[in-house]
């Protein structure tokens, strides 16, 4: 076996340096580098090609987790060989969430490297799981994990967390990229020689990413995003990577003393029951991933008691707030430059899409109004820098998901507005945020 060389790999990219430097040569990251060791010496050998044509596609089969809410997140179920990355705050129920779902399955094995079995046993007692046909194995070390793998063949497997694992071949401590990235590597091609799902638990950063290098998200086929505010009882599960589904999946929990319970209609959560319409607030027909969402949005305008007027925003971005009130000065007459501005999406819900941009905008014209939106109004749509307001992808959808709950008036975008009348559902449609504004008063 050739000996091998030290090397030093960046957190952030992945490239090697022969030597050690401040920055990383290659994306210019500061204090990325860290040693690793590689392997020197190795023959080039030609690997066989196969024609494109050739390969027969057949449809993936798959494997129901028997939690809706994770299905929809995966894309209707696990795949042989996938891996899965799961990351989340800590206490967030990241392993209550997995406990729960070898549960339901048969042929698994949980290895915990940060509790006991004593501890992940006494967990499937508190939440009333029947949690027979899970096998525990509590280790860190990856070539005893590995060897247990291979000798048990699980269908399902969960690793918690991956931040604890250290591979004997390396002399970094467990945690340290080198670690992390080994032993995911290892890990994944063992999923793929096998055929066995694999999920794997990651820690996050104080900024929320994955902790460890950037590549493991690469690694990985499917990377999922746990969050939620822990002062609040419910979850939010989200795909921001999948190569056997959509990304940007949703999946809504709630938490109880029962473990997580899927919600089916989440539509429901992030809408206050108001007893009548309140000035600021705005309910929004959002999109994640293929699944229509009604959120509202509550926006409260006040006079500035400092020079410079505060922008603030929960749930959406904020640079793009701050160019909605620029939009409304200019193209709607309507100035909030000595007014503090706050806007909030209910429920912890975060929404990245612009076709919020209309629901923002008339929630801030009704709070600086101290006029209610009326009640049963739904709005969606993306406003430009000319005024403009522009059309939103799946606008159907969207407009269904507020009929069947029980919305009787629509403010969209005029390209949005539907060729047949949907039942119960008045759609008023618009191409200016002037207009939307004036349809506002009129309502």
């Amino acid at each position: 076996m050739a000996k091998p060389k030290s090397v030093y790999a960046c957190a952030e990219c992945g490239a090697t340096a022969l030597q050690w430097f401040g920055t990383c040569p290659s994306c210019g990251a500061a204090g990325t580098l860290s040693e690793s060791y590689a392997e020197r010496g190795a023959k080039r050998i030609a690997a066989p090609s196969v024609a494109l044509a050739d390969i027969e596609a057949k449809e993936l089969a798959r494997i129901p987790t028997g939690v809706g809410e994770l299905d929809r997140a995966l894309g209707a179920g696990l795949v042989a060989g996938q891996v899965v990355l799961l990351g989340g705050d800590p206490g967030i129920g990241k392993s209550t969430l997995l406990l729960q779902t070898l549960a339901t399955l048969k042929e698994v094995l949980y290895v915990t490297g940060e509790e006991s079995a004593e501890q992940i046993a006494m967990r499937a007692r508190r939440l009333s799981l029947d949690a027979g046909s899970v096998r525990l194995l509590a280790e860190t070390q990856l070539e005893r994990i590995l060897g247990a793998l291979d000798a048990g063949k699980p269908a399902v497997a969960v690793i918690d967390s991956i931040q604890t694992l250290w591979s004997e071949t390396l002399q970094s401590a467990p945690g340290s990229v080198a670690q992390v990235r080994e032993c995911a590597a290892q890990l994944t091609r063992h999923a793929k020689r096998a055929g066995a799902a694999l999920f794997i638990i990651g820690h996050v950063t104080k900024e929320g990413a994955i902790a460890g290098p950037r590549v493991l998200e690469h690694i990985v086929d499917t990377v999922l995003y746990f969050e939620g505010d822990p002062h609040s009882s419910f979850r939010l599960i989200r795909a921001v990577k999948n190569r056997f589904g959509a990304v940007n999946e949703l999946g809504v929990f709630a938490m109880t003393d029962k473990g997580l319970r899927g919600v089916t209609n989440p539509s429901a959560l992030f809408l206050s029951q108001h007893p009548h319409a309140v000035p600021g607030s705005c309910v929004v027909a959002t999109l994640e991933g293929t699944r229509p969402l009604l959120v509202e949005i509550q926006a409260l305008v006040d006079a500035a008691h400092a020079p410079n007027p505060r922008r603030l925003s929960v749930g959406l971005e904020q640079n793009r707030l701050a160019m909605l009130l620029a939009v409304l000065h200019r193209h709607a007459g309507i100035a909030t430059w000595e007014q503090d501005v706050f806007v909030n999406a209910v429920g912890g819900v975060r929404i990245g899409e612009p076709a919020a941009d209309l629901a923002v905008s008339l929630a801030v014209v009704s709070s600086l109004s101290d006029r209610a939106i009326p009640e049963k109004v739904v709005v969606f749509g993306e406003i430009g820098l000319a005024g403009e307001v522009r059309p939103a992808p799946r606008g159907q959808d969207r407009l269904k998901e507020a009929a069947k709950l029980g919305f009787e008036k629509a403010i969209v975008p005029r390209a949005n507005q539907p060729k047949a009348k949907i039942a119960g559902l008045d759609v008023l449609a618009v191409e200016r945020v002037d207009q939307a504004v004036q349809l506002l008063r009129n309502l």
